[in-house]
Parts: structure tokens; C-alpha cells; sequence
């Protein structure tokens, strides 16, 4: 009897203990870290999401300073002007080719470097240095370097193009609307080649050696080593280096607003600076913001692509 009696006053002390201890749980792990978090949250949504609602908004406005009086909301006409708007076209197409090559050239460039900077020579970290310089160059300072570069008449690069026989002669390659586009790309390789070569070398140096070990053990090639080893484990890294490049490359005006302008004839016009010249030179608000909105959706459904293609890899 008295070990019943114990057993009760047992049951009775603990059980009604168990919904306060999961209570203390469900504060601990789910709620106390959002509200440790919550200034963060607060700020971010002031400092991004509130702008990103007015903007979105403001492509459904008539906002040109031009004609003040004019302004209100207008709906989808500012959506039905873009469709039929060769310029914006024109843009899109340009913003393809500029973004596609200067970020393949980029990645190409800058996994040959990180492959080179994993390996020790003579001089190493001197070469590291010059390789990782022009990342901190000012764009505005790249795009004026460049630009003298292709000058025909102080630069030495349509001189050497001749001598090559790539030119005829030696003249302006930015104002030709055939070639002006890979001026800002040859310029934003530059520019961009050290951001993949930074983060492609931490991912290599986080790979075990004992796996390169054991290949060439197995009598492994250099080419397998690197497609069965080096570039399963890098992949997920490159999904996401190539989705961040890709969405900085597309809303990168610098280059080409300084080098180009756009020009000669929206040759070199991509998106961004259009949205940039139609803003700020035309000083209609409301239809850059239609055209930031139209960037906006291509780059979140490409992220979206992205990052279910890196799920993938990381699951294989």
C-alpha cells in the first residue's frame, strides 16, 4: 500500500509538469529566436521590402516630373507600353548576350585560377594579390580605364587587334554597333574574374585530400580526378555563384553607362540602363519602375530555376 501511495504522489507531481516543460520548449526553440532576431527583421523589411512595394506600385502610375498635373494611377497601361516598346526589346536581347558572356567568361576564367591558386609554385601569393586586385578597383575607375583602352588614338588595344588581323584597321570599336557590346564585357570579365576565383578557391580548399589521394592510388587521371571528384563537390557552389553573378550582372549599369552610354544606336543598351536613362533623363518614374518590375520577375524566375537545379546536385 504505501508503495501505491508513493507511485500515485509520484504521477501526480510529474505529469502535470509535462505541458509547462514543452511550453518552456516551444518559447526556447521557436519563439526566442525571433525575437532576438526581430530588430534584424524589422529593419530589413523597412530598408527593402517597404521600397520594394513602392516601386512595384509606381509601375502602375503616371509619375513623369515633366507633367506633374498628369499623374495618377493608370493601371496596366504603363505594362501595355512595354509590350509594344522595341527599345525595351532591344534591351532584353542585349541583356542576355551581356549578362550569358560575361558570366560564362567570368566562371571559365576564374575556376582556371582558383584551380591554379590550389596548387603551390614560385610566387604564389604575389600572384594571388594581382589576380585578386581588380575586384577592388571602383567600377567608374575600370570603366574609364577601359574605355581609354579602346580609344584608336590613345589606346593600344585597336592597334594590337589590327596587328593581330582581328581589325582591318585601327578605329573605334565602341562606336560600332556590331562590336560595342564586348567592350563592357571585356571589361566586366576583368572586373568579375576575381569574385569567382575567391569564392571557387574556398570550395576547393574545403575538399578532402584524402579523396585525391586515393584516385591517384586507383591510377585516376587528371581528367577524371576533376570531373568525378573536383566537380561533384563544386557544383553546388558554382549553382549559387553563378545565380549571385548573374542577377549583380544584369542590374550592372556602370560599365556600359560610363564606356557607352547605351549607345551607339541602344547597341550596349540592356535593361538596367535603360531603367537608369529613362528615370533620370526622361524623368518618367513610372515607366522605369514598370521596366525594374519586368527585370525583377526574369531574374526571380531564372533564381528559382537555379536553386531547384542546385537541390538537385546536392541530392546526387
Amino acid at each position: 500500500m504505501e508503495g501505491r501511495a508513493v507511485i500515485a504522489r509520484a504521477t501526480k507531481t510529474v505529469v502535470p509538469r509535462r505541458p509547462r516543460a514543452r511550453r518552456s520548449l516551444y518559447l526556447q526553440y521557436l519563439v526566442e529566436p525571433f525575437a532576438y532576431l526581430s530588430p534584424a527583421i524589422v529593419l530589413i523589411g523597412t530598408v527593402i521590402l517597404i521600397p520594394l512595394i513602392i516601386g512595384i506600385s509606381y509601375s502602375f502610375q503616371s509619375i513623369e516630373l515633366l507633367r506633374p498635373f498628369d499623374s495618377g494611377w493608370v493601371g496596366f497601361e504603363n505594362y501595355a507600353a512595354l509590350w509594344s516598346d522595341r527599345k525595351f526589346w532591344i534591351a532584353l536581347e542585349n541583356t542576355f548576350f551581356w549578362t550569358f558572356w560575361s558570366v560564362s567568361l567570368q566562371f571559365l576564367l576564374g575556376l582556371g585560377l582558383a584551380l591554379l591558386l590550389n596548387t603551390q609554385f614560385f610566387g604564389k601569393r604575389l600572384f594571388q594579390a594581382l589576380v585578386f586586385l581588380p575586384w577592388a578597383v571602383p567600377t567608374f575607375l575600370s570603366a574609364l580605364t577601359w574605355a581609354w583602352l579602346f580609344n584608336p588614338v590613345i589606346g593600344p588595344l585597336p592597334h594590337w587587334l589590327a596587328d593581330l588581323g582581328i581589325l582591318s584597321e585601327p578605329y573605334n570599336i565602341l562606336g560600332d554597333p556590331e562590336l560595342a557590346i564586348w567592350g563592357p564585357i571585356m571589361a566586366n570579365i576583368w572586373f568579375g574574374v576575381p569574385f569567382f576565383a575567391i569564392t571557387l578557391l574556398a570550395a576547393l580548399q574545403s575538399i578532402p585530400g584524402e579523396l585525391y589521394e586515393a584516385a591517384e592510388i586507383d591510377g585516376a587521371s587528371a581528367w577524371q580526378i576533376f570531373s568525378k571528384i573536383t566537380l561533384p563537390f563544386l557544383a553546388p557552389m558554382i549553382a549559387i555563384t553563378v545565380m549571385l553573378r548573374t542577377i549583380w550582372i544584369a542590374n550592372f549599369a556602370d560599365l556600359i553607362f560610363v564606356m557607352t552610354g547605351g549607345g551607339p544606336a541602344n547597341s550596349t543598351q540592356i535593361l538596367s540602363t535603360y531603367i537608369f536613362t529613362t528615370a533620370f533623363r526622361k524623368l518618367d518614374f513610372g515607366y522605369a519602375s514598370t521596366i525594374a518590375v519586368a527585370l525583377l520577375l526574369i531574374l526571380l524566375i531564372y533564381s528559382l530555376i537555379v536553386l531547384w537545379l542546385r537541390k538537385k546536385l546536392i541530392k546526387i
